[in-house]
């Protein structure tokens, strides 16, 4: 069985970030971490939901969650 195809589209825009942190700690999947740079990333976006907790929590609107087209 494989794996289920990716529902939701995380995109961050990194300039606008200021890396509080704040979406990492209400991601309920643990989808996003910081860098090293002090910036919010992407490590499982398979995991994602589309709860959008991280959207609507983001206080600079540096995060948007689209849900993905489905391919027949």
């Amino acid at each position: 069985m494989g794996k289920p195809n990716k529902k939701f589209a995380i995109n961050v825009n990194e300039i606008w970030c200021k890396g509080c942190n704040i979406c990492v700690h209400f991601c309920p999947k643990n989808v996003l971490s910081m860098t090293k740079m002090g910036k919010v990333k992407i490590d499982k976006p398979d995991d994602c939901t589309g709860c959008k907790l991280c959207e609507l929590r983001c206080p600079d609107l540096a995060i948007t969650i689209s849900e993905c087209k489905k391919e027949d």
